[in-house]
Formats: C-alpha cells, structure tokens, sequence
C-alpha cells in the first residue's frame, strides 16, 4: 500500500482483496493479472511488481497462509522491546543494552500462553504437507 496515494488507498486495497482471498496459485495469478490490466494497476505498476512476489506464498493451503502473513505476535514483540529500551533511556555500554534485551524477551516469552486461534487448523495442513519434518519438529 507504500505505493499507493493515501487517498486511493482504500479503493486499491479492496481491488487487491481479490488476489488476497484467491484459493490457489493459479487464481491469484489470474487476479493479479486482472488487477495489472485494470484502472489501478495501470497508475500503481510498482503494486502489480511487488505483487509477484506474493504468488508463490498461494502454494500453500489458507489454514497455513493465515498463520504466515500475520505479524501481530511480531509487532506485540518489537514495541515490548522498544518500550524497554525507552524506558531505560541510555545505556553505558553495548552489552548493558543486549543483558535489558535478553530480559524483556525471557519475561515476554512467559507472557505467550495462548497459540493463534487458526494454530490447530494450521498445524493438521502442515503435518500433511510436510510429513515426518513437521512432526520431528513438533518432538513427536
């Protein structure tokens, strides 16, 4: 959306839905090429670019992709950090700033009770896609 007019943002964003909600690869990629033909794509190509790269992703099932996309735990996490390092203000050296940083990731990781909700969904598609290297990874 970096490439869009803050004005049209809102129209662009619904035409690239489209491609977002497509069940596989080849309907993404046909949503995409809709979207590139179109009144937006031809005043936003740098959307239609950066959009390829996006394809592969599809190759996975929409349980999986649910799980892959979101970033709320990583946001969550940075401003955790953020917030401590801020807090603290100036340090007296590099390995002050790594032993607060070290801290406030031991105390969130405590805080991570819960698994996504779409987790459980997630975890049957990838036991299937990825067989024995899922479920060594999983310790089972």
């Amino acid at each position: 959306m970096e490439f869009a007019a803050w004005k049209d943002r809102k129209a662009v964003a619904a035409a690239l839905k489209t491609i977002y909600d497509a069940l596989d690869a080849t309907a993404a990629e046909a949503a995409l090429t809709a979207f590139e033909t179109g009144p937006w794509g031809a005043k936003y190509q740098a959307i239609g670019k950066a959009w390829q790269e996006v394809i592969p992703f599809f190759a996975f099932p929409r349980e999986v992709r649910r799980i892959l996309y979101t970033t709320n735990a990583i946001e969550a996490l940075n401003a955790k950090l953020r917030r401590a390092v801020r807090v603290r203000g100036h340090f007296p050296n590099d390995e002050a700033a790594l032993k607060l940083l070290f801290l406030t990731l031991n105390r969130a990781e405590k805080d991570w009770k819960m698994p996504p909700r779409e987790w459980s969904a997630a975890r049957a598609q990838m036991a299937v896609l990825f067989g024995d290297r899922f479920a060594k990874a999983m310790g089972a």
